[in-house]
């Protein structure tokens, strides 16, 4: 029996029943479902329905434009030819690469540029949604490169990290499909990462020497000095200091924004959330608890009679030994590489970032942005999770279940 296609678009307000009424219509015309796609924007709904209709498709759009009149929708009807290519044809086979464009705002021209590159290299748009609203907007391109090689990765990833600073809004590609979505263990640097300020420099204001700390700090996070021997000699200005400014320390740390959110949020998906610092465990251990991460690694300072030596115990965390501890702790969990996602700040972090399957620099120095998957440039933790594919809406509603209050202005 042959088959008529028709295309029908439904658009209003959103609310009850419109679908059931739409489907009663179709079902009453015995029609084949070939394709089905409905969106909510700000309570508007748009609701596409390709059938295949076996008979008089001209009655079945007359009954289809009844039925939606007595639930106050408009609704559009195309039939055979008038719907353009081949409605049979088979459908797309996925996108081949997700894009997650946030902005604080993401402005028409802005997004405009984005699609106008994505056209320039032959790769089509294939969905867009809404992942965030606060505290940037976030919004999720699903995207298809025309040959999907290598090279036509290579030339979409470098694309994009130019259009990103050309237009002002922090982009991150991934390949589509499972892996995106099997992420399971995320590590945090925690200075100026996960807390805002170097816990060093605040020890050096306790010492009097912060400004001296301060300038060798900046030296390394650049990548002009080796991290190992600013650590040695940031601590060696520490000497005497009583082993009780540790804990005022510890007492008087800032999270940054969004941090505690995406901690609760990536717990509550079953990730293994942890940290890997520079800084000092006798200070990491009480973050540690308050935020209910599952490891860590930091390096120990020596106390004598109650007073720091200036020295460190033990083998120091920097730049490779984060990558280090980033593969341990995964092998702990059983996790692959491919599976980690690692969020970092300095030039210290780029190797841990180059062993996760994702690394993600956060408000970042040139020499990390360079190496990173993704750059994040405002400073909201919670964006790593809109990243990732976590909405603002599904974070808000898993807090209101607990009976948390909603942080919003």
């Amino acid at each position: 029996m042959s088959t008529t296609p028709v295309l029908i678009t439904t658009t209003g307000p959103d609310k009850p029943g419109v679908s059931s009424v739409l489907f009663a219509a179709l079902t009453k015309h015995g029609v084949e479902l070939i394709d089905v796609e409905q969106v909510v924007i700000r309570g508007q709904l748009v609701l596409g329905v390709l059938a295949g209709a076996h008979e008089d498709p001209e009655a079945l759009q007359e009954a289809v434009e009844q039925a939606m009149a007595t639930v106050g929708m408009h609704v559009e009807v195309r039939i055979g030819s008038a719907i353009g290519a081949d409605p049979f044809a088979p459908g797309r086979q996925g996108s081949t690469h997700v894009m997650v464009v946030l902005g604080r705002p993401v402005t028409a021209r802005a997004f405009t540029e984005v699609a106008r590159k994505l056209a320039a290299l032959g790769a089509n748009i294939d969905a867009i949604r809404s992942v965030a609203d606060y505290p940037v907007t976030g919004l999720e391109v699903h995207v298809s490169v025309a040959e999907d090689t290598p090279a036509a990765d290579e030339e979409l990833r470098s694309a994009v990290v130019d259009l990103s600073t050309r237009v002002r809004l922090d982009i991150a590609v991934e390949r589509a499909g499972l892996t995106r979505r099997a992420k399971r263990l995320v590590v945090f640097d925690v200075d100026s990462t996960l807390i805002q300020g170097e816990v060093i420099e605040m020890l050096g204001a306790h010492a009097g020497v912060e400004p001296r700390v301060r300038e060798i700090t900046e030296a390394a996070m650049r990548g002009e000095l080796n991290f190992t021997e600013s650590l040695r000699r940031r601590v060696a200005l520490l000497e005497g200091l009583p082993e009780t400014v540790l804990d005022e320390v510890a007492e008087s740390l800032e999270l940054t924004a969004g941090a505690r959110t995406t901690v609760r949020t990536l717990k509550r998906l079953g990730f293994r959330c942890g940290v890997v610092s520079g800084g000092f465990r006798g200070i990491i251990e009480r973050l540690v608890d308050d935020l209910g991460l599952d490891f860590a690694a930091a390096n120990e300072l020596e106390i004598v009679d109650g007073k720091l030596t200036g020295r460190v115990l033990g083998e120091i965390v920097d730049r490779p030994g984060k990558a280090t501890a980033l593969r341990r702790f995964a092998a702990e969990y059983g996790i692959p590489l491919a599976q980690c996602v690692a969020v970092g700040d300095g030039a210290n972090d780029i190797d841990m970032l180059n062993a996760a399957g994702m690394g993600v620099a956060f408000n970042a120095k040139p020499a990390l942005r360079e190496v990173a998957d993704t750059a994040l440039s405002h400073p909201y933790l919670d964006a790593v999770l809109f990243v990732l594919g976590v909405t603002r809406a599904e974070v808000e509603a898993a807090d209101a279940a607990d009976g948390l209050e909603l942080a919003r202005p």
